[in-house]
């Protein structure tokens, strides 16, 4: 395949945020149980737990989902078909899969599966911290609800 015909297959950036909410949307669904959907504006919310992973090649980014200590207990206990008592203590394992999966069909998504790589998934979780995209660099970023639960992603892609 030539340069210019690998350069067809990759998505145009315009189509980026509607790629990024599909992966996360069927993400959630398949791997968490979680049917959300996009929320129209960003309201102001301080989750409790913040996932991250990195994707480095074609394209250098940084994928984040932050959530409440709820929303990342539920998800462990529907990944690990157990009750959210007993995934209590797999929040953390939780997130950071969901977040290398999320970023893994992204990256799939928009033609560069095999051109990234991902980082191994950074997990913190508390209250008083914020993270800070790169100066220079394009933000994605939206809230997923569930009716309950909001999950805010991002995409920090930098240039």
């Amino acid at each position: 395949m030539t340069l210019a015909a690998e350069n067809h297959a990759v998505a145009p950036r315009t189509n980026w945020r509607a790629i990024l909410s599909d992966a996360a949307c069927e993400t959630l669904s398949m791997m968490a149980g979680i049917t959300v959907t996009v929320l129209p504006d960003e309201i102001p919310f301080q989750g409790y737990v913040t996932g991250t992973v990195g994707i480095a090649g074609a394209v250098s980014a940084i994928f984040s989902l932050r959530c409440s200590l709820q929303a990342a207990t539920n998800m462990a206990s529907h990944m690990l078909g157990v009750s959210p008592e007993e995934a209590a203590a797999q929040h953390c394992d939780a997130v950071g899969e969901i977040c290398n999966i999320v970023a893994g069909h992204f990256k799939a998504k928009i033609g560069l599966g095999d051109k990234c790589m991902l980082s191994v998934p950074t997990v913190i979780t508390g209250r008083d911290y914020q993270l800070r995209p790169p100066a220079r660099g394009e933000r994605l970023a939206m809230q997923l609800h569930d009716g309950d639960e909001r999950i805010a992603i991002a995409l920090d892609i930098r240039h």
